[in-house]
C-alpha cells in the first residue's frame, strides 16, 4: 500500500517546492498529497 506524502507546488510555475516554503507563500502555492511507493505489477499473460 503506498504512503501519502505532502508536497508543495508553485501555482505559477508548477514546480515542486518544500512544504515550509509553500507555507510562507500561501497565495501563490498549493500543498498537495501524493502517493509514494511501489506500483502494482501486472501479470504477464503468455
Amino acid at each position: 500500500m503506498p504512503k501519502i506524502k505532502k508536497i508543495g507546488r508553485d501555482a505559477i510555475t508548477g514546480r515542486f517546492i518544500p512544504i515550509n516554503e509553500a507555507k510562507k507563500r500561501p497565495k501563490s502555492t498549493v500543498i498537495e498529497k501524493i502517493k509514494v511507493g511501489r506500483a502494482k505489477k501486472g501479470k504477464c499473460k503468455k
